[in-house]
Parts: structure tokens; C-alpha cells; sequence
């Protein structure tokens, strides 16, 4: 999916961040779904399987460099825990609230590596 492409709540990214291994858990289904990238994007802590977290947020999102807008790579695919975060709801507030700097500090870590390039 491209940014153009994506859902407006996409360009915020705020409920994809976290600094907890086990954040994004998924059932049975939401593995099926991911298919042939399930191993490339999971990772199983006992018997539980999670979406695998890198650099603070789910491996799943990506930042467009030239629109530096938020993607989900697997949106059509993602997890019931994403599908069910709706945009604007009071989760999605809570989200916002707690996490709210995270997306933009990420935007501000990409422009000084294309900076240093």
C-alpha cells in the first residue's frame, strides 16, 4: 500500500509505537492472514505469537521518505487488534495521548540519516 493509498489515520501512526516485545498479539487467523511474511513479521513468546516491534514500533510500519507520511505494509492483512483500534475512538485518543511524540521523533531520526547521506 502506498501512502497516497492509505487511510487518513495512517498518516499518524501514534497506535503502531510501543516499547513492549509483546504489544501486538495475534490469534491463529491473524497469522494465517500474513501468509508467506508471517515468520518475517512474528515472533512467538512461549505459546503466543506477536507482531515483531523494531525501533520502538510495530516492523509492519514503514515512513514514506518523500511524503513522510506512516504505512502499514501488511493494512489489508493486519492483525483483529489493529482492525479493531478505531480511528478517533476514545482508544485511539488514549493512543495519542500517551504516545503522541513518538511518530514525529521518528520522522526527525529519517530526516538526520538523510541529512548525513
Amino acid at each position: 500500500m502506498t501512502a497516497e493509498a492509505a487511510p487518513p489515520c495512517l498518516a499518524c501512526g501514534t497506535c503502531c509505537f510501543s516499547t513492549l516485545e509483546t504489544y501486538a498479539r495475534l490469534d491463529g487467523a491473524d497469522h494465517a492472514r500474513l501468509a508467506e511474511r508471517a515468520e518475517e513479521l512474528t515472533i512467538f513468546v512461549g505459546n503466543r505469537c506477536y507482531m515483531k516491534m523494531q525501533g520502538g514500533h510495530c516492523v509492519a510500519l514503514v515512513v514514506d521518505a518523500l511524503t513522510r507520511r506512516f504505512v502499514c505494509n501488511v493494512y489489508e492483512s493486519r492483525p483483529v487488534v489493529c482492525r479493531e483500534l478505531e480511528r478517533g475512538s476514545p482508544a485511539c485518543s488514549g493512543e495519542i495521548h500517551e504516545k503522541g511524540t513518538r511518530p514525529g521523533a521518528l520522522l526527525e531520526s529519517l530526516d538526520r540519516r538523510l541529512r548525513r547521506t
